[in-house]
């Protein structure tokens, strides 16, 4: 089985192409918001469906000193673009954003590589959803057996219920969230 949250149009389709070609066949599970067809982030050139292919691990192309790097945020999805846009406004070359794009099986040596790139900085996965829901619990628990480093969480506080109540409770809390991942 693969599970799998693409944060591109054409990172779905490589995905797809792969499932396609793939010998023997497994179940393929996809993770695919609705709000990111809406996004204007999210798109993907035409060279990017033509070129390439799936990478489970999207390390960030906006870092050139990777030794720099106070933080790496792990996060999957529309999380990205919500980090992306803040550090757009309030650029810090300190932070590293890498996407994992594939949770099962856990691409291990694609999160390895990018972990050994960043010696010094300090490992956290970021999610929308509460503590004790979401990827986080699976991220931590396979990562402990892979990294030697401590993998923090910037997410809700754990609770029954994966909504906020209202909208206005569930903006200042994603504020909150985005704020506590970009603030060393």
């Amino acid at each position: 089985m693969t599970v799998a949250r693409p944060s591109t149009p054409a990172s779905y389709f490589h995905l797809l192409r792969r499932q396609a070609y793939m010998r023997p066949r497994r179940p393929l599970v996809v993770f695919t918001p609705k709000s990111m067809l809406r996004l204007r982030g999210a798109t993907s050139a035409v060279a990017d469906f033509t070129q390439g292919r799936f990478e489970p691990v999207i390390d960030d192309a906006r870092i050139t000193d990777k030794a720099a790097v106070k933080r790496v945020l792990f996060m999957a999805g529309k999380l990205y673009y919500d980090l992306l846009s803040e550090l757009e406004k309030k650029p810090n070359p300190e932070i590293a954003l890498v996407r994992l794009e594939q949770f099962y099986p856990l691409p291990a040596a694609e999160l390895q590589q990018v972990v050994d790139q960043y010696p010094d900085a300090e490992l956290a996965w970021v999610q929308d959803e509460p503590e004790n829901q979401g990827a986080w619990p699976f991220f931590y628990f396979s990562t402990s057996k892979l990294v030697e480093r401590q993998v923090r969480v910037f997410s809700r506080s754990a609770s029954a219920s994966p909504a906020a109540g209202s909208a206005k409770r569930h903006a200042a809390e994603q504020a909150e969230l985005l704020s506590n991942a970009l603030t060393l």
